[in-house]
C-alpha cells in the first residue's frame, strides 16, 4: 500500500515537472509524454487494485460484525446506540477502520467528476482537449482500450480466483451459489454480491434464456434546441416545419400542428445544418466520438431527405479530422457543391460534388477558429469564410482554391467575424465581435459600408428577407434588429434575458422570424414586440428527473440552476424556476404537491408544485445530493449525498414540514441510488464502490442479516445493482457504464441508461446476466436517468452533456 502511495506522489511529480519545463525540445516532448502516457496507465492499474482493496476491507468489516452479532446471539455487540444523532451504526474494530481510511481514495465515480467521462462522452469539452493532442501522444482511443484491457486483466484474476466447485454453477464473471442462495457478479474486478428471494431459489439458473420485451420505444419528442455554441441552425421548410438539432438528432418541427419528426441517421453531436436551394434536401454535420468498444465515430456530413428522412449520402468518413462544423450547399448552379469546414487544428475548408461523394478540393482556411463558410449567391465558384480576426474570399479554379483576405484598411478590425449574409444585389454583409455591421462590395474583398454600432456587443446572426430587407440579432443586448434597404434601422425588440442573447435567425411566414437564443430556446417573434417562445430546454449537464405520480407531467433540473415542470402533451413547460445552486436531483412526493429537489452543494429544498413557492430548504452536508426519494406512504424522504450517508427525514403536513431522525452510516463511498421498500420500512441503496447497502429507514439501522430483506417487495427499481436488475450490464462494463434504471410501474419493464449514448429497453425482471435489450440512439451524450411516466404510456430520457430531454412512446 505503501508503494502505491509513492507511486502516486512520484507521478504527479512528474506529471508537474513535465509541464513546467519549457526548455524540452518538440521531439524529447514526444518521448516524454509517451512515458507520461504509460505512467499513467500504470497509475490506473494501481488505482484499480487500491479500490478492490478498500471495497474488500469494507465487505470483511461488515462480515466481521455479523459473525460477532450471530456468536454473542445479542444485536448489541455488532451494533451502537449513538445518542447525539439517534441512529444504529455499526462499530468494526477501531485498527481496521483506521487502515481503511488510511488508503488512498480516489473512488470509482458515476457521479459529478468522472475520468471516464473524458472517454466516453462525446459532448464534454475535455474530449476536445485530449484529441487536439493525439498526434503528439497516446490517441485517446488507444488510451482507452489499453484502459479496458488492463481492467479486464483485473477482472480475469478476480474472477479465476473466487471460481469454486461444489453447489456453485458459473457464467464468465458471474457465480450462483445455491446453497446460501446468491448470484455473485464483478465490476472492475470488485465482487458484487445480490441475495435470490426464497422462491426463486430452487428454479433459478444462470443459463436460463431472457425474452426481449414485446414493447418497444418510438421517439416522439425532443425538448431543447442547441444554441449554446452551434451557428445558422434554424430554417423555416416549405412543409410549415422548422428544423434544428439538438443532441445527435435533427428535429423537424411543425409549430402549428404540434408535431416532430426525427431524422436518426447521426451517431453523435451534429454541429451544423444547411438547406439545399430545393428547400427539401438538408445536409447535417456531426464531431467525432467514441463507440462503447472504444472504436472511433468519425466525423462526416449526411445529405438526406426531409420529406421520406432517407439518408442520400454520407460524406468525408476518413476524411474529416475532429468535427464538421459548417457546412454549405452551392446557389447558383442548382446546388451541385457542397462546402464544409473541419475543426482541425488547420480548419480545413473543402468542396464537394456531393451527389457523386467527390471531393473536388481543399485548403488549409485558417489557423484560428472558423464561424461560418457560405457560397456566394451568384457565383458558385466563390466562397466567403468568417472568423477570429478574419474574413477570406475563396476562388475555386478546377481542383485550387485561392483566397483574398478581406481587407478592414481604415475601419476597425474586430476580434471575430460572427456572420455573414448576401444582400439582393450580391454584397456580403457581416457582424462582428464589436457591434458593426460591414458590407463587402459584390466580388470584391474591401469595406464599402459600414453600420457602426448597430448592436451593443456582438452580432451572431444576419438574415436577408425575401422582400430584401434584412435583420440582425445581438449577442450581449439580446436585440433583434430591423434594417432597410439602406441599412436605416427600422424596427427593434428585445429578446427577454430567461432566453438568452440571439445565436440563430430565420424568415418565417410573412412578417414572423424565428429567433434561436444561446439559452437554446427557440422564439417565434413579430416587430414590433411579439415572442412566443416554442421551444425551451436546459443549458447545462442535466442529471435530476421525475415523474408525476398522477399526472401527466415531469420535473427537470440542471447545473444551469433551473428547475421545469414540463407537460408531456403541450410539451411546454408549465413553471420554470431558478435556484441558487446547481441542480443534480429531484423526486415528487406520493401525493404530487411538492417536489424535493438536490443540489452539488449539499443544500436540498422543496418546491409546491402548483406555485413553484419555496416550501422548504435544508442543508445535509457540503457535497453533491445525489438522489432523494419519498417513500410510498410518503412520511419519509431519503436524502442521498456524496459525502456517503443518507439522511432520513419524517415528513408531515402532505411534505411541507421535516425534521431529520435518522442518519445511515456505512457506505465507503458516495451513494449513487436509493430505492424504498413498499412498506416504507426498508432502504436499498448502492455507492460508487459497487456496495449493495440495506437499512432500516426510520432510525438509519444498517441491516445485515439478509434473509430479513431478501424477500421484500421494492416499491421502485432504480438501483443499478441489484438481482431484479443486473442482468443490464453488458460484458467488460465498469461499473460507470450505467448511470440510472427504472422499471415500469405494472413491472414488465426496465428501461437504463448508459454512458454510450443509448437507451435500452429490457424485460423485467432482469435477474440473468447479459440480458438482451431494445437498444434506442438519440442522445449524444452519456444518458443520466430515465423514468417511465405513471401510466407507462411515455419513457422520459435526460442528457447529460448534450443537455437534452427525450419523450418516447411504449409501444
Amino acid at each position: 500500500m505503501s508503494s502505491c502511495g509513492s507511486l502516486y506522489d512520484s507521478t504527479n511529480l512528474l506529471l508537474q515537472y513535465c509541464n513546467n519545463d519549457d526548455t524540452v525540445s518538440a521531439s524529447s516532448n514526444m518521448d516524454m509524454e509517451d512515458r507520461v502516457s504509460h505512467l499513467e496507465q500504470r497509475l490506473q492499474l494501481q488505482e484499480d487494485e487500491i479500490q478492490l482493496l478498500k471495497a474488500a476491507l469494507a465487505d470483511a468489516l461488515r462480515r466481521l460484525a455479523t459473525v460477532r452479532s450471530r456468536a454473542r446471539g445479542c444485536s448489541q455487540e455488532s451494533s451502537c446506540w449513538t445518542e447525539t444523532s439517534g441512529h444504529y451504526s455499526p462499530a468494526p474494530p477501531t485498527k481496521v477502520r483506521q487502515l481503511l481510511q488510511a488508503l488512498p481514495s480516489r473512488p470509482l465515480s458515476n457521479g459529478y467528476v468522472q475520468q471516464k467521462r473524458l472517454l466516453s462522452s462525446p459532448s464534454s469539452p475535455k474530449k476536445e482537449v485530449l484529441q487536439s493532442i493525439k498526434r503528439k501522444s497516446m490517441s485517446t482511443e488507444r488510451l482507452t482500450l489499453v484502459r479496458r484491457e488492463m481492467a479486464a486483466e483485473s477482472r480475469s484474476r478476480t474472477t479465476s480466483s473466487s471460481s469454486s466447485s461444489g453447489g456453485k454453477s458459473k457464467s464468465k464473471e458471474c457465480t450462483f451459489n445455491a446453497e446460501d442462495g446468491y448470484v455473485r457478479m464483478f465490476l472492475r474486478g470488485r465482487p458484487v454480491t445480490m441475495h435470490i428471494p426464497d422462491q426463486q431459489k430452487d428454479s433459478y439458473s444462470l443459463d436460463q434464456k431472457v425474452a426481449l420485451p414485446n414493447q418497444k420505444l418510438k421517439l416522439q419528442w425532443v425538448y431543447g434546441y442547441r444554441g449554446r455554441d452551434c451557428r445558422s441552425n434554424l430554417y423555416l421548410l416549405p412543409t410549415g416545419e422548422i428544423v434544428y438539432f439538438n443532441a445527435s438528432v435533427v428535429v423537424l418541427y411543425n409549430t402549428e400542428e404540434q408535431q416532430q419528426r426525427h431524422y436518426l441517421g447521426h451517431n453523435d453531436d451534429v454541429k451544423c445544418l444547411s438547406v439545399h436551394p430545393d428547400m427539401v434536401t438538408i445536409a447535417t454535420g456531426q464531431v467525432a466520438g467514441n463507440s462503447k468498444d472504444g472504436k472511433l465515430l468519425a466525423p462526416h456530413v449526411r445529405v438526406w431527405d426531409s420529406v421520406s428522412l432517407n439518408t442520400l449520402h454520407v460524406l468525408g468518413m476518413g476524411v474529416f479530422d475532429r468535427a464538421v462544423t459548417c457546412v454549405a450547399f452551392s446557389k447558383s448552379n442548382g446546388g451541385t457543391f457542397l462546402c464544409a469546414v473541419d475543426d482541425a487544428n488547420d480548419h480545413i475548408l473543402s468542396v464537394w460534388n456531393w451527389q457523386k461523394e467527390k471531393q473536388l478540393a481543399d485548403v488549409k482556411c485558417s489557423n484560428d477558429s472558423v464561424l461560418a463558410a457560405m457560397f456566394h449567391p451568384m457565383d458558385a465558384n466563390l466562397i466567403v469564410t468568417c472568423g477570429k480576426s478574419h474574413i477570406n474570399f475563396w476562388t475555386m479554379e478546377g481542383n485550387t482554391l485561392t483566397k483574398r483576405q478581406g481587407l478592414f484598411e481604415k475601419h476597425e478590425k474586430p476580434k471575430y467575424v460572427l456572420c455573414v449574409a448576401f444582400a439582393e444585389n450580391g454584397d456580403a454583409i457581416t457582424g462582428d465581435s464589436s457591434g458593426n455591421i460591414y458590407i463587402w462590395a459584390k466580388g470584391g474583398n474591401r469595406i464599402s459600408q459600414v453600420v457602426s454600432g448597430a448592436h451593443e456587443g456582438g452580432i451572431f446572426s444576419i438574415c436577408v428577407l425575401k422582400d430584401g430587407t434584412m435583420v440582425s440579432g445581438g449577442g450581449k443586448d439580446r436585440r433583434v434588429v430591423l434594417w432597410d434597404h439602406d441599412y436605416r434601422k427600422k424596427a427593434e425588440m428585445e429578446v427577454g434575458e430567461s432566453y438568452g442573447p440571439v445565436r440563430a435567425l430565420s424568415e418565417g411566414k410573412p412578417g414572423e422570424l424565428f429567433v434561436g437564443t444561446t439559452k437554446n430556446a427557440i422564439i417565434r417573434a413579430a416587430f414590433p414586440d411579439t415572442l412566443t417562445p416554442v421551444v425551451q430546454g436546459h443549458t447545462d449537464e442535466l442529471w435530476g428527473l421525475d415523474v408525476h405520480p398522477s399526472m401527466e407531467q415531469f420535473v427537470t433540473c440542471a447545473q444551469d440552476k433551473q428547475v421545469h415542470l414540463w407537460d408531456t402533451n403541450s410539451h411546454q413547460p408549465l413553471w420554470s424556476k431558478t435556484i441558487e445552486d446547481p441542480g443534480r436531483c429531484a423526486a415528487f412526493h406520493p401525493s404530487g404537491a411538492v417536489v424535493a429537489v438536490g443540489t452539488m452543494t449539499g443544500r436540498w429544498l422543496v418546491l409546491d408544485t402548483d406555485t413553484r413557492d419555496l416550501v422548504s430548504m435544508h442543508t445535509d452536508g457540503s457535497e453533491i445530493i445525489s438522489n432523494v426519494r419519498y417513500s410510498p406512504d410518503g412520511n419519509f424522504l431519503a436524502v442521498a449525498s456524496h459525502d456517503n450517508f443518507v439522511y432520513i427525514y419524517a415528513v408531515t403536513e402532505n411534505g411541507r414540514k421535516y425534521s431529520r431522525v435518522g442518519k445511515c452510516t456505512g457506505h465507503s463511498s458516495f451513494v449513487t441510488h436509493l430505492d424504498w421498500s413498499a412498506d416504507s420500512q426498508y432502504l436499498v441503496t448502492n455507492s460508487g464502490d459497487y456496495e449493495i447497502l440495506f437499512w432500516e429507514a426510520s432510525i438509519g439501522k444498517h441491516v445485515t442479516n439478509m434473509d430479513t430483506v431478501r424477500n421484500l417487495e421494492w416499491a421502485t427499481s432504480t438501483c443499478t445493482l441489484s438481482f431484479n436488475s443486473f442482468g443490464i450490464w453488458p460484458d467488460g462494463a465498469d461499473g460507470t457504464d450505467i448511470n440510472a434504471v427504472c422499471r415500469s410501474h405494472n413491472g414488465s419493464l426496465l428501461a437504463s441508461a448508459d454512458d454510450f449514448g443509448k437507451v435500452h429497453l429490457f424485460s423485467s425482471p432482469c435477474s440473468h446476466p447479459r440480458a438482451p435489450s431494445h437498444e434506442y440512439g438519440g442522445h449524444s451524450s452519456h444518458v443520466t436517468n430515465v423514468a417511465f411516466l405513471h401510466d407507462d404510456s411515455h419513457l422520459i430520457s435526460t442528457g447529460g452533456k448534450d443537455t437534452s430531454i427525450l419523450q418516447w412512446v411504449v409501444a
